[in-house]
C-alpha cells in the first residue's frame, strides 16, 4: 500500500483526527446514561478525537476542586480515570440569590423540574481552563445542560444533542408522588422548557425510534437523527448455573422488580434468581414484605452489573413500566443468554427483537413464570453458542461500538465541516 493510500485509509478510520470534543454528561454512575456517555467516549477517540469528559452535578456545592465531596462519584466511575478529569457544579452561594430564587427556587417548590435543572447548569463553575478553551464540537447530555453546551460552544463550535427520552415525561411521572406546592408545574410547561433549550442545538440525536419520531413532531425544523447508543458488551461466558435480573433504583426498575417479586416468583417454586444492582434499596422501602421474603436474593451494587452474566445461565427482563430504551435489555441481549422479557423491555427497538430465537416475550404473570420454569429445566448455552446467538448478533448489528463508531463518525464529521464553512 503506498504511503498516499495508507493515509487516506487512516483518514477513513479516523475521521476526526486531531478534533477536540467536549463531552458533557450528568454525573450519574450506576444508570443506563452513564453507560451510553462510556460508548459516547470510547467512539470518539476510536474516530481518533480528543475527548474532554465533563461531569456535571445537579446538587448545589459539587464545584471543581473540592475533591472530597466529588470523591464517592470517582469512586463509583473509574472507567473514567484513563485520561484527566473535568467537573462542573453550582456554588452554594448562588442559590441565594434574588434571580434564583424568584426564577429556579420557586417554580421547583411547585414541581418544575426541568427549571431547577436548567438554573443549576446556568450557574455552573466549570474546571478551570474549559471555559476558555476551544472545542470542534460539544456532544451535550440531556437537554438541561445546554446552557453549559452553549457556554463551550462558544458561539462557533456546532452543539450535537442526545436527547435520552421525552424527559418532561419522565418529570411529570416523579411529580406524581411529590409534596409539592400548589399550583403544580404542569407537563406542557416543563416539555415547553425541554424544547426551548433543545433549539439550541444543531443535530439533536434519539436514543430509539419512537424518541425520534416524536421529537421530529415536536421540533419539525431542528435536524434530527436516530442513533442508537453503543452499549459495552457483557461477557458471553464462561457460562453457569445463575438466573439473573438486573436493576438499579429507579421508579421504572423498583416497580417491575415488586411485580416479578409478588406476581411471578411465588409460580417459581424452587428456581432462585440473583437480583443484582442498588434496587434493592428501592424494594425495601416499596415493598418491606416482598424483600424480606426474598432476601436471600438481593446481592446489591456490584462495581460491573455487566460482570454477572459472565456465570449465568439465563436473564430475566420482567418490565413493566418506564420509557425510552432500556440500556440494561440491551446489556443482555449483548449476553447471548436466553432471555425471558416483556414487550415493555424491548422498547424503543425495532419488531425484530420481539422475535429473536431465545427470546421469550411473556407480558403475564403466569406466561413469566411458565416461561421461567420451563427455561430452568434446559441445559444452559455454552460460551460459543451465545456468542452466535441471535440476541448477539442483533446487538453487533446494531448497539455494538463498531456499529455507532460509524454512524457517529459520519455525523460528527458533517457538523464540523459545515461548522467550519458557516465561520469562514
Amino acid at each position: 500500500m503506498s504511503a498516499s493510500s495508507s493515509d487516506r485509509s487512516a483518514c477513513a478510520e479516523r475521521p476526526l483526527r486531531g478534533r477536540r470534543v467536549a463531552l458533557i454528561h450528568p454525573a450519574w454512575h450506576s444508570c443506563g446514561t452513564y453507560r451510553v456517555v462510556l460508548g459516547q467516549i470510547a467512539a470518539y477517540r476510536a474516530l481518533g478525537a480528543e475527548v474532554f469528559p465533563i461531569s456535571i452535578s445537579s446538587d448545589p456545592g459539587f464545584v471543581p476542586g473540592r475533591n472530597w465531596i466529588w470523591k464517592a462519584f470517582k469512586r463509583a466511575t473509574p472507567e473514567l480515570d484513563g485520561a484527566p478529569r473535568h467537573y462542573g457544579g453550582a456554588p452554594l452561594l448562588a442559590l441565594f440569590s434574588p434571580r434564583f430564587l424568584r426564577n429556579v427556587l420557586w417554580p421547583y417548590i411547585h414541581g418544575d423540574q426541568a427549571a431547577v435543572r436548567l438554573g443549576m447548569a446556568e450557574r455552573t463553575i466549570l474546571s478551570p481552563g474549559l471555559d476558555g478553551a476551544r472545542f470542534d464540537l460539544v456532544h451535550c447530555n440531556h437537554f438541561f445542560l445546554m446552557p453549559i453546551a452553549r457556554r463551550l460552544s462558544r458561539g462557533t463550535a456546532p452543539i450535537l444533542l442526545d436527547t435520552h427520552d421525552l424527559q418532561a415525561r419522565q418529570f411529570a411521572l416523579i411529580n406524581e408522588t411529590m409534596p409539592w406546592l400548589s399550583p403544580r408545574a404542569t407537563y406542557e410547561s416543563m416539555l415547553a422548557r425541554e424544547l426551548d433549550a433543545m433549539r439550541g442545538a444543531d443535530l439533536l440525536l434519539h436514543l430509539n425510534a419512537q424518541e425520534a419520531e416524536t421529537f421530529r413532531g415536536l421540533l419539525p425544523e431542528k435536524a434530527h437523527a436516530l442513533l442508537y447508543p453503543a452499549v459495552p458488551e457483557a461477557p458471553t461466558g464462561p457460562g453457569g448455573p445463575d438466573i439473573v435480573l438486573v436493576a438499579s433504583n429507579n421508579t421504572a426498575n423498583v416497580e417491575s422488580v415488586i411485580w416479578f417479586l409478588r406476581e411471578v416468583a411465588p409460580q417459581t417454586q424452587g428456581v432462585a434468581v440473583k437480583i443484582v444492582g442498588n434496587v434493592d434499596a428501592g424494594v425495601r422501602s416499596q415493598a418491606p414484605q416482598e424483600y424480606a421474603a426474598y432476601k436471600d436474593w438481593f446481592l446489591g451494587r456490584v462495581d460491573d452489573p455487566r460482570a454477572v452474566y459472565a456465570n449465568a445461565r439465563i436473564a430475566l427482563l420482567p418490565t413493566i413500566s418506564g420509557t425510552g430504551l432500556s440500556i440494561k435489555s440491551v446489556e443482555a441481549l449483548s449476553s447471548g443468554l436466553p432471555l425471558i422479557a416483556t414487550t415493555q423491555a424491548m422498547r424503543g427497538m425495532d419488531e425484530e427483537a420481539l422475535r429473536l430465537p431465545g427470546v421469550v416475550i411473556a407480558d403475564s404473570a403466569l406466561e413469566f413464570a411458565d416461561a421461567l420454569r420451563r427455561a430452568a429445566a434446559i441445559a444452559p448455552l455454552d460460551e460459543s453458542a451465545r456468542r452466535v446467538s441471535p440476541a448477539r448478533r442483533y446487538y453487533e448489528q446494531r448497539f455494538s461500538l463498531s456499529a455507532y463508531k460509524a454512524s457517529l463518525g459520519v455525523l460528527a464529521a458533517a457538523l464540523i465541516s459545515a461548522g467550519a464553512e458557516n465561520r469562514a
